[in-house]
């Protein structure tokens, strides 16, 4: 997948009038993560318990190297977009979990061993569920595509 397929694509979410801000960040964010094979992709709605953030990005990768990727290429593609974070915590120190923080919406990569560990998702068991499209997890572009698969998606 190259990296202007990726741009176009997060500029399309980012810019999508049904996502409202920061909504359409936190799904850019998740596109990207579902798009470099994320697992349990979750976006938490975080507006009616708690004032830490408005949304939360949560996913999980395979390995620490998948982790790095999918948080610098969100850290890329938010930069492009204008937009800097706040902090970054775990991002160069191969660690179980990387912490984007731009504010109004925090994106949590963890490598799946470890997310159990830490249950974000028990811990803001309150909040509510943002639905990810389908569509959100890895796709291929049309020019990349082999055979006849017509869906776009090619999750193995």
């Amino acid at each position: 997948m190259s990296r202007d397929y990726v741009t176009k694509e997060v500029a399309a979410i980012i810019s999508d009038k049904h996502y409202e801000s920061p909504l359409n960040l936190a799904m850019a964010s998740a596109w990207i993560m579902g798009n470099f094979k994320g697992l349990n992709l979750k976006v938490l709605d975080l507006r009616s318990v708690s004032g830490i953030s408005d949304f939360f990005v949560i996913g999980s990768a395979s390995n620490t190297t998948q982790a790095s990727a999918m948080a610098e290429e969100i850290s890329h593609q938010m930069r492009a977009n204008g937009i800097e974070a706040l902090s970054k915590e775990g991002l160069k120190t191969n660690t179980d979990w990387i912490l984007l923080d731009y504010g109004d919406v925090i994106v949590h990569v963890f490598h799946e061993p470890s997310r159990t560990i830490y249950d974000l998702e028990q811990l803001y068991k309150n909040a509510l569920s943002v639905e990810i499209p389908e569509s959100f997890y890895f796709s291929t572009p049309a020019g990349e595509r082999k055979g006849g698969d017509d869906s776009g998606r090619n999750y193995f």
